[in-house]
């Protein structure tokens, strides 16, 4: 049927051709409906418990959502008239960012202070420059010694401090708001920067952290593109050994991609940074079906073939495991769909499409594109690489060494990989070239934290909140925080209580502690809120019905792990100290990216299990042998295990973008191996070879194509080394050299277990069939003297 079918492709090959490009532009029309989604949010399912807590606790306080605009004066010093009208007039303009809901600086920070019996509640630094040097020292001491302002919006030495804008986009299109507050705010500080040259302004937060992500999607796009064509076109030229096959393959590696965007483009999805590298996938996956076909193309016009005849040869001999590797590469992106985080959702189907449009475009629009080509000069000796004779030979006489040694190396890199961590750090998703990634380590060094964790704290019912007791504990917790070592700053509602105590009693610093009694703390706390400027109320504390008081944590840049393990030390001093009512973990972006990878991870091992067995399950039905299909699972699951180990060794961290490389991987893997088997098994078969012979048919007809589509693989899945997201970066790096481990092991140790447990017990060892083999000139004819 194959051969009838390709027949009718290469006698109407126009037919074939422009119905092929009507397909691909009706398909690819759909691409222009793609968003980019400029929410951290996607990369978590709407089942997370951590993003649940998390939208729980901006449902019942202000949004967390900022951009913190750090100033760093080049001489340390914040606290002069200059720099103090600067940072009036920023917090002056910051309430004209669009979305704005809240400012917060030293500048209208909310001080209260005792004066006859009122209390007096005014801004801290209002109308600098009229301010003299005796008071600017005055209320710089205020400043450094508020626990809300220091280490926060005050460095600890005073050589920085903050303007913090509290965003609350509206949520209908992100992709459009987060980009007009960012351009806003840079816009506004470019201002600010021509006319104070000797001050440093940083950017960072929430929403600066959401428009990393475009940012660093628009690098991919401009810099890793154009490096994946040309290395594409590159690698294509010296593997086919022409211009016409590099075009036809480059052709299809297109329409691949284009098919694969636009068809998922259509019921107008968002995607994310990660999804956008599905196209580099694609590109590099298509390469490899073209390579197989074209080469045993090319090889039969070199015997003398016809055109339409070798193409039809091509298409018979490839079709089967063209199909397989097809198959099995998409039922491997398809386990992305359990993975907890819904961005590899979208990747593993986008590549699943365009892996599948590859192998229709291949057997089908390929046959018919080549007849409309020029036909090159092909030498006889095309396809023939004597090293892969002498690599068969090596491997065949000496594959009992290679057996023991391999299996040795194998079991010691496995073992190694319960040296890898599950960790990560959010801040180093991104590398230095994006900006946010650069002023954030500046502000983690100069200012305070730059990842957050929040609690919020229940009372006992309404107006719980002023209970003293409950109010003793808030403040228990908060000095516990402090002397952890990863924090910076913590943020509580009792710093205001003990404040508005002791101005309530004349400022003595005797009563700087918390109320002894109920009805007055209640009677300070409403005083102090009637007291309070239009937006900077409690309510980014305290939540309406005053029955929980939200606790902020800013700590340094630190890893998953070490978030994980500070939030659990803060629950189990709660459930030491607290009621059971006030025990709560944190919520914050950093906790949930700590946890992801490890969701990610467990979620991940069900689907790649499952599709493993479906995999060798399809090998089997093809090869129609189950001890084969056996043995090819051995080559499929070692090389990610060996990759796991090497990556113990040099590096031992396993982050979000490490979590899915088995899924990645694990259908690309199998591609040698299925190539390799139905080599193998076609010569037993077909041309009734020995195990020996077989191995080394398989070696000759396929070895030179394995090498070249791993060579376009590995090189394919580099280029994402080049992202600036680190996401991608890991996964591409991790990609690479899981699958080039897959070809060692398909060369040096799957000959081996198949001399070892497939060799026909008739079949004579003690046989030396190279003597006769070293008889005759051609591989061909030393298999036909070997068979």
């Amino acid at each position: 049927m194959i051969e009838k079918l390709t027949w009718w492709l290469v006698r109407h090959p126009w037919a074939v051709v422009l119905s092929t490009i009507l397909i691909v532009a009706a398909s690819g029309y759909g691409a222009k409906n793609i968003k980019l989604n400029a929410d951290y949010r996607a990369f978590f399912s709407s089942d997370n418990p951590h993003l649940q807590a998390f939208e729980e606790l901006q449902d019942q306080y202000n949004k967390v959502d900022n951009i913190l605009i750090a100033l760093v004066p080049e001489d340390g010093q914040v606290f002069n008239t200059r720099i103090l009208t600067l940072v009036e007039e920023l917090t002056e303009e910051s309430w004209q960012v669009p979305y704005s809901r809240r400012v917060d600086s030293i500048s209208n920070f909310q001080h209260t202070y005792a004066e006859e019996d009122d209390m007096i509640v005014e801004s801290l630094f209002e109308y600098s420059a009229d301010l003299s040097e005796e008071e600017i020292q005055a209320k710089q001491a205020i400043a450094l010694k508020d626990p809300v302002l220091a280490g926060n919006l005050i460095a600890y030495d005073g050589k920085a401090t903050g303007v913090n804008i509290t965003i609350n986009l509206p949520g209908i299109n992100q992709a459009k708001e987060v980009p007009e507050v960012v351009g806003f705010v840079r816009e506004m500080v470019a201002k600010y920067e021509a006319a104070y040259p000797e001050v440093g302004f940083y950017l960072t937060g929430v929403t600066m952290t959401n428009n990393a992500f475009p940012e660093a999607s628009a690098q991919d796009i401009k810099e890793l593109y154009p490096v994946m064509i040309l290395l594409i076109l590159v690698l294509l030229f010296f593997s086919l050994k022409g211009m016409w096959g590099t075009l036809a393959t480059f052709s299809i590696v297109v329409f691949s991609s284009t098919i694969a965007m636009g068809l998922f483009g259509w019921p107008g999805p968002e995607v994310t940074p990660t999804t956008l590298s599905a196209p580099v996938m694609i590109m590099t996956l298509a390469i490899a079906d073209c390579i197989h076909i074209l080469m045993s193309y090319y090889h039969g016009i070199a015997k003398g073939e016809s055109k339409p005849a070798a193409m039809v040869e091509s298409i018979r001999i490839n079709f089967q495991p063209v199909l397989l590797t097809s198959v099995t590469t998409a039922i491997g992106f398809l386990t992305l769909n359990f993975s907890d985080a819904p961005p590899f959702h979208d990747l593993g189907n986008i590549v699943c499409i365009g892996v599948l449009a590859a192998f229709i475009l291949a057997v089908f629009f390929l046959p018919a594109l080549m007849m409309l080509l020029p036909s090159k000069k092909v030498s006889e000796s095309f396809g023939e690489n004597k090293k892969m004779q002498v690599l068969s030979d090596f491997v065949i006489k000496n594959y009992r060494a290679l057996l023991v040694g391999f299996s040795v190396v194998i079991i010691a890199l496995i073992a190694l990989i319960p040296m890898n961590e599950l960790d990560d750090n959010t801040i180093e998703y991104f590398d230095w070239s994006i900006k946010f990634r650069s002023d954030s380590e500046t502000i983690a060094d100069t200012l305070t934290g730059v990842q957050s964790m929040n609690y919020s704290l229940k009372a006992d019912g309404e107006m719980g909140v002023a209970d003293p007791e409950y109010l003793k504990t808030i403040d228990a917790f908060a000095e516990f925080l402090r002397i952890q070592p990863e924090v910076r700053h913590v943020g509580t509602f009792s710093d205001v209580m003990k404040r508005l105590n002791k101005n309530m009693n004349a400022d003595d610093e005797a009563y700087y502690k918390i109320p002894d009694d109920r009805q007055l703390a209640a009677q300070y706390m409403l005083l102090y809120e009637l007291s309070l400027p239009y937006g900077l109320d409690l309510t980014n504390q305290v939540n309406g019905n005053k029955s929980a008081t939200r606790m902020i944590v800013q700590i340094d840049k630190i890893t998953a792990q070490e978030i994980i393990s500070l939030d659990n030390r803060a629950v189990a001093w709660l459930e030491e100290n607290a009621p059971q009512y006030m025990v709560t973990e944190g919520a914050s972006t950093a906790v949930m990216f700590a946890h992801i990878t490890e969701r990610n991870i467990k979620s991940m091992i069900g689907g790649v299990v499952g599709a493993l067995f479906l995999i060798s399950f399809i090998i089997m039905l093809a090869i129609k042998s189950v001890k084969l299909g056996f043995i090819s699972l051995i080559p499929n699951l070692v090389p990610a295990g060996m990759a796991f180990g090497l990556w113990a060794v040099f590096d031992g961290m396993v982050g979000l973008g490490l979590s899915v490389v088995m899924g990645v991987t694990l259908g690309i893997v199998v591609d040698d191996t299925v190539h390799f088997m139905t080599k193998y098994v076609r010569a037993k078969r077909e041309l009734g070879l020995k195990t020996e012979a077989a191995i080394e048919y398989a070696f000759h007809t396929v070895g030179v194509a394995l090498t070249a589509t791993t060579i376009v693989l590995c090189a394919g899945f580099m280029v994402l080394a080049l992202s600036p997201f680190a996401i991608n970066t890991h996964m591409g790096i991790m990609s690479a050299l899981t699958i080039a481990l897959a070809l060692i092991v398909d060369f040096f140790y799957l000959p081996p277990l198949l001399l070892k447990l497939d060799k026909d017990k008739t079949e004579d060892a003690a046989t030396d069939i190279h003597s006769s083999a070293d008889q005759v000139q051609s591989p061909e004819q030393k298999i036909e003297v070997q068979a």
